[in-house]
């Protein structure tokens, strides 16, 4: 086959607009066209009068070989790769333990589902509950102001993601296609077949719900098995070399291959780990503020007159700034038509996040608007920077009045340096509720004054970005991960502990569903051939 890139037609062109572009572009007669699949479709937003659609195909065709030959220079027709999913090993019997796989957020999974296809039956342990169950807990906090510390936004099966805008897509190198895979994974598993085309695919919290649950029985059909409510509590390290996982319950799991997928919020968990002596060191992240517009007005920038395009449904957008102090603030977690959840895991501290349903179809645009920090903004120790995020998301929680309200405050307000005393056009969709006042006071001096400088700039790209009315909520701490549990490149375990492998978001080699999936994939091939190797 012969992929065909940059085919570009109107927003609104007629359905067989597209096969006609293929013939032009080819120099063929319809005959020769056997078939054609669409790979990806993008806009072009540039020219809001004007916005385009812009089409990557495969298509068959009856004179391939020839065709090849004579647009062998053209730069937008090339070979089709060769993106199915190869196994790189397979069980043999002869293994001395079954993998175990920390964690059911998309890593997780993912690294549980490839192990389990490959033959290796793994043993998944989540220290939350199962995701319906976790769905009813987490509404509770956002009803109820009743917290579950284990099962809530950030504990339970589909892991962080799960309660998220869904977001399918990342920008990370992907040589050997397994993006391709995780969303076969997911077609699979219900989702919408348009997430193998779309430029900027999504699913929404309802339907990765249905979906974990699917990949959760697919696991277990091969084999896998899961273990909900089984914290993981210790290690048994003996000379640099896994030998077992205890749990709260007192169980130990005697095995030597342990993927660590952990999440970037387990931090009981990675003070266990520190304790036992596994190499970590701190890293970047970000904190800041979830803002809320009107969707309309986002559109209305983005888009123009075909605001509103069913095809291009609800706009998102994408900002950076670098201010005068050194700092970059930038969107984070753009969630279109959503709203923003309390995400907090820890009583007695709030924590803010995006959501969106598959529709997109809430009345406002959220996102972070968050500031970069590094170690050096922290004291020098690899666990520093939770220390940090647990000091301000516990002053959040005291701004918003100690009831699991978060502190909130409107962007006028927040540039003039005024504490905030009613709502305007735009109202807040946290849950439980938000407690006006003076977020100044609610992050380091540094996050602030880079906010106040980003907000007008910002403004210069999406006209009404700094509206007076748009709503500031707070706090966004848990952007990525605070460590990195560092791993050999090549057998991707530990760095000092043998048989462990450090994975995902929690162990900062990801960031995002597709990201994190992808990385359990790549681990769970690690493992696998680390286990045929130690069996022979």
């Amino acid at each position: 086959m012969l992929r065909l890139n940059e085919l570009q037609l109107p927003l609104d062109h007629p359905e067989d607009a597209l096969r006609s572009a293929i013939l032009e572009r080819l120099g063929i007669k319809g005959d020769s066209l056997q078939s054609f699949t669409i790979f990806r479709r993008s806009y072009d937003a540039r020219k809001k009068n004007a916005v385009t659609l812009t089409y990557t195909v495969d298509v068959a065709l009856e004179d391939e070989a020839k065709v090849a030959q004579r647009l062998k220079a053209h730069k937008h027709v090339t070979p089709t790769p060769d993106m199915q999913y190869t196994f790189v090993a397979h069980a043999n019997g002869a293994e001395k333990s079954r993998p175990v796989v920390i964690g059911t957020g998309p890593c997780g999974l993912f690294a549980a589902l490839i192990l389990a296809q490959m033959g290796f039956k793994p043993i998944v342990l989540e220290r939350g509950k199962a995701v319906r169950e976790r769905t009813k807990d987490t509404w509770g906090l956002w009803r109820k102001r009743e917290l579950q510390p284990e099962s809530n936004v950030q504990f339970g099966e589909g892991g962080a993601g799960t309660f998220s805008d869904g977001k399918l897509w990342t920008q990370i190198k992907d040589p050997k296609h397994y993006g391709r895979k995780v969303l076969t994974e997911f077609v699979i598993a219900d989702a919408p077949e348009e997430i193998m085309y779309v430029s900027k695919p999504h699913i929404g919290t309802f339907r990765l719900v249905k979906m974990v649950e699917k990949m959760r029985a697919s696991i277990e059909a091969l084999g896998g098995e899961f273990r909900f409510e089984q914290k993981v509590q210790d290690l048994d390290i003996i000379n640099g070399q896994i030998k077992a996982v205890i749990l709260s319950s007192g169980e130990t799991i005697v095995t030597d291959h342990v993927v660590l997928a952990i999440g970037h919020s387990a931090r009981d968990t990675f003070r266990m780990l520190f304790d036992r002596g596994v190499y970590m060191e701190a890293k970047a992240f970000s904190v800041g503020f979830r803002i809320e517009h009107p969707q309309s007005l986002i559109d209305k920038c983005r888009f123009g007159p075909s605001a509103g395009h069913p095809i291009l449904g609800a706009a998102d957008y994408k900002l950076v700034h670098h201010c005068a102090n050194g700092r970059a603030v930038y969107s984070f977690c753009m969630c279109p038509g959503g709203t923003v959840v309390a995400a907090t895991s820890e009583p007695g501290r709030v924590v803010t996040n995006g959501m969106s349903q598959y529709s997109r179809n809430e009345r406002n645009a959220n996102s972070g608007i968050v500031v970069g920090i590094t170690p050096s903004d922290y004291p020098d120790h690899p666990l520093a920077g939770i220390a940090l995020q647990e000091y301000w998301e516990s002053r959040a929680y005291e701004l918003g009045g100690s009831n699991y309200n978060a502190p909130g405050q409107l962007v006028g307000d927040f540039l003039a340096g005024r504490a905030s005393t009613e709502f305007g056009s735009v109202l807040p969709s946290y849950k439980p509720g938000v407690q006006l006042g003076d977020l100044s006071l609610a992050l380091p001096e540094y996050a602030i004054t880079a906010m106040r400088e980003a907000l007008p700039a910002f403004d210069k790209q999406i006209r009404g970005f700094a509206m007076a009315d748009a709503v500031l909520t707070g706090v966004e701490t848990r952007t990525s991960s605070p460590v990195r549990i560092k791993r050999h490149d090549d057998t991707l375990q530990s760095l000092n502990t043998v048989g462990l492998f450090p994975a995902g978001e929690g162990a900062g080699y990801a960031g995002g569903i597709m990201s994190a999936a992808i990385d359990g994939i790549r681990v769970a091939e690690a493992v696998a051939m680390s286990m045929l190797n130690s069996a022979r």
